[in-house]
């Protein structure tokens, strides 16, 4: 592993204020934190082969929602991934407001005497889709723009202020959500969105 070689070649040569070497604890410390980056890092790519050799070779359900997934401009195999594994592979959901709760991504209403507002969203779900979802909502208005989701942003809030779009991203992801499962569920492309070139 030439990049270690490199980090401790490095060490070696690096000097404190006063000219002196690294002191041997600090040495040995950062030594062992690359160590385990490293054994983490050697990890994950093992994890990647085995989901690749998945793909490629599995005739599993979840592993063909994933494919499903992967045809869509804007979805990677990583957002693929999760989405199925963590949320729609284990649960069959009746409705969208199913799926939307189970993402923590409904309305938080509060009544109080004659007062009645929301509160924003209620985060009571999978806090690992929620984020990802978001995220995937601002890559979607990159690769997907002439999508009906994109077009709804862009005329609800892509003319408004940060805190505004910020607002709005949060309502384009449960509806991008609800738009993957159904197009898991039927098969039906959400509208306007494009199917990556094979």
């Amino acid at each position: 592993m030439p990049v270690i070689e490199d980090l401790l070649e490095r060490l070696e040569t690096v000097r404190l204020w006063d000219g002196c070497g690294l002191p041997e604890e600090l040495h040995t410390r950062m030594e062992r934190e690359y160590q385990r980056i490293q054994l983490v890092n050697q990890q994950i790519q093992q994890l990647e082969v085995q989901r690749e050799e998945q793909l490629r070779t599995s005739d599993h359900p979840s592993i063909e929602q994933v494919r499903q997934l992967l045809r869509l401009k804007a979805i990677g195999v990583n957002s693929a991934w999760l989405f199925v594994m963590e949320f729609f592979s284990w649960r069959d959901f009746h409705n969208r407001r199913e799926v939307g709760a189970l993402a923590g991504l409904t309305a938080t209403p509060y009544t109080s005497g004659g007062a009645s507002r929301e509160q924003g969203i209620s985060k009571a779900g999978n806090r690992h889709i929620r984020a990802m979802i978001v995220e995937i909502a601002w890559i979607w208005l990159r690769y997907q723009p002439n999508s009906q989701l994109s077009r709804w942003y862009q005329q609800h809030f892509g003319q408004g202020s940060n805190r505004l779009r910020r607002i709005g991203i949060v309502a384009l992801a449960r509806r991008l959500l609800i738009d993957l499962w159904r197009y898991l569920e039927t098969g039906i492309v959400p509208e306007g969105a494009v199917l990556k070139s094979s």
